[in-house]
């Protein structure tokens, strides 16, 4: 049987061909189509993310704030300022894993910091994918270039940031106050933050506050800036103030002076224009230095000028003995009798050191008789007395360009007790600030028109005009009849009275004395032996062209009232600006250097010898103040050496901070807290 062989059948080459063919179409089908979805989702899910990552890798879009404004001085000296500054900080996850041992080493050595601990925080802000770690805050161009060079290690990276992988230059600004402690309460100080925190700096933030400027920078594939857009803001304004710099130096220096020869806790002093209401100083003593703002100075940064109250004790007189000549009851040459020197209001006896007699009332204010200026009250009544303690502004803000003022502490009428009438006469059952006494005797100089306190002289922004604050209404409190009488009183507290220490060489000065008690916490009653010893006061007395108070905390050498502690600090303070202010004389000029003992040392019925003021507080009838006997003591402080004006703006001025301000401050009976 014959077996058949089978032929293999040929390969139909096209078929194949075609086959293949249809392989390839395939794939590619299935290629372009993976592709295309893989766009589509790109292009239409990843369109932005993909948009800001592209634009990232060639723009960088920086937010830098505007320096912010500067503070001067009335005469354009610079007392705050700002600075251009970089701040180098990394940003843990741009450093490779392996890397970062190698650069916490490189860097700590450039910044001389601890490498181990910079690796260890590297570390962690990697794991935890921090993009901030500041490493050196604040520096100046000079520091910037030596940390670039010694961090240079050939690596090319954009121009603006240092060579090295992972870190960063971040612009911002430094505040700067050249003047150091000159006018600190006054100017305040900034964060770090560029946020005013204390003085004009707060007040006035949002003039002074930095504008943020937004670039956007166009750079090469190497990084480096070819193009950049500003986006410009308005500038900040720039604040000039009333103080004057040399003014403010001197009276700084006299304050310190002052404190220190009292052995006083704090003291502050104001210097106010009589007609204008500017301030051409204010000062408290401890100080500070805005630049170094330490856990030490931070007890010192209150201004207890405009922060604090205290009782005024008889610098509120002038209140009372007001209240007396609006009615018309006296004028200053009329007589008033003190009798035996006491007087008894509500079953509360208040006392005199010693009695005066029949004297005038210009005497009575002299003496500073507390019975003639209860009698005074008494005779003007509760409701004229309320009235004109709300007309001089106390219980209410003067409006001064400061943060946190307080209004002080004046009770209603409604709720005054059968002796609040006396007691407020003499100054207590108040409680008043610095500012507050100071502008109310400015009153009186400026003839019974009020006028507000100011700090602010103007306002300037760059390409435009200055800018004046807006006038205040100027109030005609007193008649100036009653304002001449008055300042007439006041200078015979000077002449002949307890104001003695005050008298001006050239000049005739009128102000008054005042000494009170505080309050201590501990025993929960009043202290007789911590006072507030003040004095305000006027120069020249006539046509006076400054007003100066002066308020001494806690005075603890020597004789210890207004008298003696602060009335010294006013003719210090009195006698230099008066002639930096080129005021004509009006009394003889003494050849013969001004010392204490020019003046007679037999006390004339002192506001506070040393049993005065026990017996000038109201005391339960049938009880006896206690009594301490101190003899007169003579003002030997020496006197600060007077400055030149030149010398002012080129001496780095430093004072110690030694003591604390007020904390507390109460009348007999009322309590008064800052």
């Amino acid at each position: 049987m014959k077996t058949s062989v089978r032929k293999p059948r040929k390969r139909n080459m096209k078929q194949v061909a075609f086959t293949r063919f249809m392989l390839v179409v395939g794939f590619l089908i299935l290629w372009i189509g993976g592709i295309s979805v893989r766009l589509v989702y790109l292009q239409v899910s990843q369109h932005e993310w993909l948009k800001d990552r592209a634009v990232s890798m060639r723009q960088d879009v920086k937010q830098t704030r505007m320096l912010r404004g500067s503070i001067f001085d009335r005469n354009g000296r610079a007392l705050a300022m700002s600075l251009r500054v970089k701040t180098l900080y990394a940003d843990p996850t741009e450093m490779p894993e392996t890397k970062i041992d190698e650069a916490a080493g490189n860097i700590a050595k450039a910044l001389k910091i601890d490498a181990a601990q910079l690796a260890a925080q590297l570390k962690e802000g990697k794991a935890q994918k921090k993009r901030f770690i500041p490493l050196v805050r604040k520096l100046d161009e000079e520091a910037v270039t030596r940390i670039n060079k010694a961090l240079d290690l050939g690596d090319t990276r954009k121009a603006d940031l240092p060579n090295y992988a992972g870190l960063h230059w971040k612009d911002e600004q430094k505040r700067s106050y050249p003047q150091q402690t000159l006018a600190a309460h006054v100017v305040g100080h900034s964060n770090d933050n560029d946020e005013g925190v204390a003085g004009i700096e707060q007040s006035q933030e949002d003039l002074l506050h930095g504008t943020i400027v937004r670039k956007l920078q166009q750079r090469d594939r190497l990084g480096r800036v070819y193009d950049e857009e500003i986006a410009e803001r308005s500038a900040p304004s720039d604040v000039v103030l009333t103080i004057d710099s040399a003014m403010q130096y001197m009276v700084e220096q006299a304050l310190e002076n002052g404190v220190k020869t009292a052995d006083a806790k704090s003291g502050i002093a104001v210097v106010m224009s009589a007609k204008t209401g500017e301030i051409l100083a204010l000062a408290n003593y401890p100080t500070f230095d805005p630049n170094l703002i330490t856990d030490k100075s931070r007890a010192h940064i209150t201004n207890q000028a405009v922060q604090a109250v205290y009782s005024p004790g008889s610098t509120f007189k002038i209140v009372t003995y007001g209240a007396g000549l609006e009615k018309k009851m006296f004028t200053p040459t009329d007589m008033i009798s003190s009798g035996n020197g006491t007087i008894e209001i509500a079953d509360h006896v208040f006392k005199d050191s010693h009695a005066v007699g029949t004297v005038s009332y210009s005497q009575a204010m002299a003496h500073s008789s507390n019975v003639c200026a209860i009698k005074t009250a008494l005779g003007a009544g509760r409701e004229d007395f309320a009235a004109m303690v709300q007309k001089m502004g106390f219980g209410e803000k003067t409006g001064i360009e400061l943060p946190a003022e307080t209004s002080g502490i004046v009770r209603p009428l409604s709720k005054w007790n059968g002796d609040s009438l006396a007691s407020l006469s003499i100054g207590y059952e108040i409680g008043v600030t610095a500012l507050q006494m100071t502008s109310a005797f400015a009153t009186i100089a400026n003839n019974g028109v009020k006028v507000r306190p100011r700090l602010i002289k103007e306002t300037r922004r760059p390409g435009e005009a200055p800018q004046l604050p807006s006038q205040s209404e100027q109030i005609q409190v007193v008649t100036p009849e009653t304002a001449r009488h008055l300042r007439t009183m006041l200078k015979q507290v000077v002449q002949t009275g307890t104001g003695r220490r005050a008298q001006l060489n050239g000049y005739t000065a009128a102000g008054k004395t005042g000494t009170a008690w505080k309050f201590n916490a501990k025993t929960k009653s009043v202290d007789s032996s911590k006072y507030i010893s003040s004095f305000i006061g006027m120069a020249p007395a006539d046509d006076p062209e400054i007003v100066i108070g002066v308020i001494m905390d806690e005075p603890r050498s020597g004789a210890r009232d207004g008298g003696m502690v602060a009335a010294p600090v006013f003719r210090d303070i009195a006698q230099q600006l008066l002639h930096e202010l080129h005021v004509p004389t009006d009394a003889r000029i003494r050849q013969e250097t001004f010392v204490e003992k020019d003046i007679p040392e037999t006390p004339v019925a002192d506001e506070l010898t040393a049993d005065k003021e026990k017996s000038s507080s109201p005391t339960k009838k049938g009880t006896t103040p206690p009594v301490v006997t101190e003899k007169p003591v003579i003002d030997k402080r020496p006197k600060p050496k007077e400055k030149e004006k030149e010398k002012v703006s080129a001496e780095r001025l430093r004072f110690s901070a030694r003591s604390a301000p007020f904390v507390e401050i109460r009348s007999n009976r009322y309590r008064f807290e800052t």
